[in-house]
């Protein structure tokens, strides 16, 4: 495994870890510049990227690279250097049409160049590589449905379920086989709608924004539900929907909840989204799990037993991503050190990985529920804005804990709170933290 592969694997780690954004933000144009014996040098592609990640993510890079190499690394440095191969950062997407390796796997074994095209489309994702089971076989037939009768059969089909359970994959491939019909297909996430609004107003280029994303067949939006609590992205997209859906044009949208449980979405909004077919994805049972993970490694052209993919369904439950992201790991920790992978090793390569799902485990709706039940207040009040003594305390309480216990980000704590924003959180769980602090001294 050259050093490309080995980063790739750490990226494939650091992403279980961390939000879509800050992934992306931090980690992007980051390479191994050099491994010699127990040292390995990150590159990286300013003195600012360089600070912010020797901060915030040195340990779990460190460790990431120890348990992949199985070597015992001593030194970890990071140095500004620009990338000279560029197909060393394929790991990321980006919004031009370029060749990249899809993050969906992270595959490294299947060199097979994967194509975001101009509707923003991932190449991989398509119906034929979708596995289907129980928790998903409504949703795929939904989809299938609305290409085959586009603006009549459900418009709209909203898609809901957690994080890594395969609603992009079925977006895209709704596009995907949608395009060989038509050329009026556009996919995009929330935050790419929001941030193409904003900024075409900003400008002054409010028709060049209505004409991207009014002039089409199929208008499919990601992770609507990062459109709460922003006001004019919500105008924006309900108007949007409206010219839409009058003209018979099929929209397909996704959210990690139902759209009842967004935080501040506007009540219209929200009624137009849940106006025609809402479909619910739910975690895998283990024979999809299998199944999935046969059809991983089939495409790496990589053997496992049956008593290892069994190992590794029983004990990754909670999403395909994570499910990936430790197949990965065996495959990665036993190329590098050229050995066969067997139940024990591999119990052993995944052993802190399953330790830290485990942490991921618990959720913002558990920490929301435990909280709004031991003070005796509902769910509504404690994500609401009323600001009484009796409501803000649980509110920084809840905050603090999916900070400490959840793993989110601090936007994604904003956007669990009632859609508030990040500076919020961190002010909460600042306060709670100090006077943690203060009661251990006293």
């Amino acid at each position: 495994m050259d050093n490309n592969q080995i980063w790739q694997a750490v990226l494939g780690e650091m992403e279980l870890n961390l939000s879509k954004a800050n992934f992306i933000t931090w980690l992007k144009q980051t390479f191994i510049s050099s491994f010699e014996d127990d040292q390995v040098v990150i590159g990286v592609p300013n003195i600012f990227t360089k600070t912010w990640i020797e901060r915030k993510y040195h340990k779990e890079i460190y460790t990431s690279l120890k348990n992949i190499t199985n070597i015992k690394i001593k030194q970890v440095l990071y140095k500004t250097e620009i990338q000279k191969n560029t197909q060393t950062n394929e790991f990321f997407n980006t919004n031009k049409p370029i060749n990249q390796t899809s993050t969906d796997g992270n595959n490294y074994h299947n060199n097979k160049p994967v194509t975001t095209n101009r509707f923003g489309l991932n190449s991989r994702y398509l119906f034929d590589t979708f596995i289907v089971g129980k928790g998903n076989e409504l949703a795929c037939a939904a989809c299938q449905a609305v290409v085959a009768n586009p603006g009549v059969t459900y418009n709209p089909l909203l898609i809901h379920g957690g994080v890594g359970l395969g609603k992009t994959h079925l977006l895209q491939a709704v596009g995907n086989l949608a395009i060989k019909t038509t050329d009026r297909v556009l996919y995009a996430t929330s935050e790419t709608f929001s941030y193409d609004y904003i900024n075409t107003v900003r400008g002054g280029h409010a028709k060049d924004f209505k004409d991207r994303y009014r002039n089409v067949d199929l208008l499919l939006i990601d992770d609507v539900q990062f459109m709460g609590g922003k006001d004019g992205t919500q105008e924006a997209f309900f108007h949007t929907f409206n010219d839409l859906h009058n003209m018979n044009k099929q929209i397909v949208i996704t959210s990690d909840r139902h759209i009842k449980s967004i935080p501040a979405l506007e009540k219209r909004l929200a009624s137009r989204l849940g106006s025609g077919m809402i479909v619910n994805i739910t975690l895998p049972d283990i024979e999809t799990r299998i199944a999935i993970l046969e059809k991983k490694c089939k495409e790496k052209n990589y053997s496992l037993t049956f008593e290892i993919l069994n190992y590794i369904a029983s004990h990754v439950q909670d999403s395909i991503r994570d499910l990936e992201g430790a197949l990965n790991r065996v495959i990665a920790v036993h190329e590098f050190n050229n050995s066969m992978p067997t139940k024990e090793s591999v119990e052993d390569v995944l052993n802190d990985l399953l330790t830290t799902l485990r942490t991921k485990a618990i959720t913002a709706k558990n920490i929301l529920e435990a909280t709004a039940r031991f003070y005796d207040i509902s769910i509504k009040d404690l994500i609401g804005k009323r600001r009484q003594k009796e409501l803000v305390f649980p509110r920084q309480i809840a905050i603090f804990l999916m900070r400490e216990d959840s793993n989110l980000s601090y936007p994604a704590i904003g956007q669990e709170i009632g859609g508030r924003d990040h500076t919020t959180a961190i002010h909460s769980y600042n306060k709670i933290a100090k006077q943690l602090k203060i009661n251990k001294k006293t």
